[in-house]
């Protein structure tokens, strides 16, 4: 099993299927794909095609709030009647906000009460039947290409981005959708593939099966299935606007009412296929809310602080995360990149992060069993970090769930209950007792007996060897005098549980949040002891966690008396190929779009 890149293929796929749809419709049109920034190419195009209309779906992401907004100032500038709609959500996540007297929604029920006070969930609008010509598409003007700045995908390409260099039409002059070898992208190894026919057929054999439909309880789904998934898997069409969120909801709900009046048993949400839905609304609208202050701890009034290692970076003028993060802890450092490359000797957790890198999915109970060993349950590192590397692999990523599910794992948000901790051993045989998932995502312990393949360096070396294994090292070295390599565990599981959740009580004592001024001005460590868990000793630290002022950018122009020396601190190096390097949760995924300025709410 080759692992790296699971990504973008849906998306391709889904944009593709769309493009099909359309030509169905009307022979002359497809989906015409404009290889330019939206806030440089719309301009030109309003005045060289005469455009009077400008219609797009709402964007609820901070990001996209941003360049939607500058995109609506420039249309309006130009004469030019902006239409928006809501279609992401159940409901709009705008108007949720309002109905909650303008605060995030950080539970289901208040999600339901505001929804109540909206009305209905809107039905879906039905396909249109045909479609007029394009019009005339040619263009006058030339391609304005961005300004040079650091690429955040660039440890996902193979090859330099050639969105630039065919012009505007693309390669064949054509309008086509950009392939990922045009993006310089590593070929895709997910085998889940993209577009509304895929979805609508997906969704149809779902709804057939009136039992699972009706009685489907999210946490009795097992992670370990794989062949196939136990859930839908329907997140990732939500995520590519393949699946309407809204047509979902309401075929799920037809066969759970036609059994009601049957008196068949039903399930109800949280748990129940809609209910899942009313989550992915209830973490929009908390983005919707907070904006991008939702997408991290510093300065943020709904998330705990909590003295992870790892913090992120800060900019003190935006009070915002700059994408890079201090090494206060070279160790947590190793444990963190091991961690992401499925490395850490656990292999349960191993398998998981091993399947996220190959697939680019996983069942949402082995996302809780990785977030609480990264966060809470073992490495004591920050949430950010985990949020950043879902936001790579995962083909649903959404900034709302993964932010909001990272928040949820973490205890440092919409959960509190830290005592509650998944065994990395325990959780893992409850589903898998024969290892089977773990044999196929981690193939060097195919042949472990089923007795150690949870605990595999307690296997004496005799039967390490049996297995055609040993057990040594740290994940580097892949094989040796013919023996496949599994690394030895990062740490003693349950000794470094109880630092966890120790640290966790002191920190839920203190009972800071994000925005508190203790955060804000670095003396959140006079309310921790020295040897708490975090990089609590000394008396001054720096914002949101950092050991120190310097860390944070704009620091020379704040007046925060002397900073503290730094300590253990580290520069990761970008050409190192075990980095994961943090980085802003506001980017898109290509160069094609603008990078704004994030400002706080």
């Amino acid at each position: 099993m080759v692992l790296g890149q699971p990504l973008r293929i849906p998306c391709e796929d889904s944009m593709n299927d769309v493009s099909k749809s359309i030509t169905k419709l009307n022979h002359k049109s497809k989906m015409f794909v404009l290889r330019e920034r939206a806030v440089s190419l719309l301009p030109k195009l309003f005045n060289a095609w005469r455009i009077t209309h400008l219609v797009f779906e709402k964007d609820t992401d901070a990001y996209g709030r941003e360049r939607d907004n500058e995109v609506m100032a420039l249309a309006k500038k130009a004469g030019v009647e902006v239409i928006t709609k809501s279609g992401r959500t159940l409901w709009d996540s705008d108007d949720v906000v309002k109905a909650h007297g303008g605060k995030p929604t950080m539970s289901i029920s208040q999600l339901q009460a505001a929804g109540a006070k909206l009305g209905e969930i809107a039905a879906p609008i039905e396909a249109p039947k045909s479609l007029p010509d394009p019009g005339e598409m040619s263009l006058d003007f030339e391609q304005t290409q961005p300004e040079p700045k650091s690429d955040i995908n660039e440890h996902f390409r193979e090859d330099r981005e050639k969105t630039y260099s065919f012009g505007i039409a693309g390669p064949n002059g054509d309008f086509s959708v950009p392939p990922l070898e045009e993006l310089g992208m590593k070929p895709a190894t997910t085998p889940h593939r993209g577009g509304e026919t895929i979805a609508l057929e997906m969704l149809d054999e779902i709804l057939a099966d009136e039992e699972y439909t009706g009685t489907f309880e999210k946490p009795k789904t097992s992670p370990a299935a794989f062949e196939p998934q136990s859930t839908c898997l329907t997140s990732p069409y939500l995520h590519f606007g393949a699946l309407s969120c809204r047509y979902f909801y309401h075929k799920a709900d037809e066969v759970v009412q036609k059994r009601r009046k049957a008196k068949k048993s039903v399930s109800e949400p949280p748990t129940s296929l809609t209910g899942q839905l009313l989550f992915r609304d209830m973490y929009f609208a908390a983005q919707a809310a907070l904006g991008f202050s939702f997408g991290q701890t510093y300065n943020n009034p709904n998330c705990r602080f909590i003295p992870w290692h790892l913090p992120s970076k800060i900019d003190l003028n935006t009070k915002l995360v700059t994408g890079d993060y201090e090494i206060d802890d070279e160790e947590k450092e190793i444990w963190f990149q091991r961690w992401a490359h499925g490395k850490t000797g656990f292999p349960w957790i191993d398998a998981i992060m091993r399947q996220l890198r190959y697939e680019g999915w996983i069942h949402h109970l082995a996302r809780h069993s990785v977030a609480c060993f990264l966060t809470r349950g073992g490495c004591y590192i920050s949430w950010e970090r985990g949020a950043e590397v879902f936001e790579d692999l995962l083909i649903d990523h959404e900034a709302a769930s993964n932010i909001g599910n990272w928040q949820w794992l973490s205890c440092t948000a919409f959960f509190s209950q830290f005592y509650r901790c998944y065994s990395p051993v325990a959780f893992g045989k409850k589903w898998d007792p024969d290892g089977g998932f773990i044999r196929k995502f981690v193939p060097e312990l195919k042949d472990m007996d089923k007795k150690y393949i949870f605990e595999p360096h307690k296997a004496p070396i005799s039967d390490q060897k049996k297995a055609g294994v040993l057990i040594k090292g740290d994940g580097e070295e892949a094989e040796r005098n013919g023996l496949k390599l599994y690394p030895m565990p990062i740490f003693d599981f349950p000794t470094q549980r109880d630092i966890c959740l120790q640290g966790m009580k002191s920190a839920y004592s203190v009972g800071l949040h994000g925005n508190d001024q203790k955060v804000l001005d670095g003396t959140w460590k006079e309310a921790f002891d020295d040897n708490g868990e975090g990089p609590t000793e000394g008396r001054k630290g720096g914002p949101g966690g950092l050991t120190t002022f310097e860390e944070a950018d704009g620091a020379e122009e704040a007046s925060h008396g002397h900073p503290t020396p730094k300590k253990g601190n580290v520069e990761r190096s970008s050409d190192s190929p075990k980095s994961t390097r943090g980085r802003k949760r506001e980017h898109s995924q290509s160069t094609l779009d603008a990078s704004f300025k994030k400002k706080a709410k």
